[in-house]
């Protein structure tokens, strides 16, 4: 899994460098692990804004904006991806909040995580369920965030040379 994030992250940073995008992650479950992948990826100085890891709901509430109610949530996460965008000042951003469980949160069992994609000035949510134990579950929300930010990447190149969804 280490060499697929890892060739994930190289894709990431040869675009958003070819397009010079910024890119900023918020983060919850995951405790900092796509930060870290990220920030190990070529020139990431060139192209990462950073990441804020809010693991307490205190601090997503306070720092991100989060409304109040459950932070796993479709609201908690299109709030920290705008949040986390706006913050750190990068045109694009990926936001997760979930349970890695043993236990559940807010009436979802473990596995259930929410992602937020800025992009373009929109947010657009998703929400997964991942099999596992919590360290199985932090590893597959870190390679769907992956995912999510380089496809964002992507969309952001075809409308960047004119090209629509339907001509790709």
């Amino acid at each position: 899994m280490h060499e697929q994030l890892d060739e994930c992250a190289e894709r990431i940073s040869a675009t958003a460098r070819g397009r010079q995008l910024t890119v900023a992650t918020a983060e919850s479950l995951t405790g900092g692990r796509i930060s870290c992948v990220l920030g190990a990826a070529p020139s990431s100085s060139e192209w990462y804004r950073g990441s804020i890891v809010a693991y307490a709901s205190s601090v997503k509430h306070g720092l991100l904006r989060v409304p109040d109610g459950p932070v796993v949530s479709e609201p908690s996460a299109r709030t920290m991806a705008a949040s986390v965008a706006e913050l750190l000042g990068a045109d694009l951003a990926v936001a997760v909040t979930g349970v890695g469980g043993p236990e559940p949160q807010d009436g979802q069992p473990p596995g259930t995580v929410w992602f937020g994609v800025f992009a373009d000035g929109q947010i657009r949510t998703e929400p997964r369920h991942f099999d596992g134990d919590p360290g199985e579950v932090v590893e597959a929300t870190t390679a769907h965030a992956l995912f999510l930010l380089e496809d964002a990447l992507d969309q952001q190149v075809r409308v960047t040379h004119g090209i629509s969804d339907r001509q790709v």
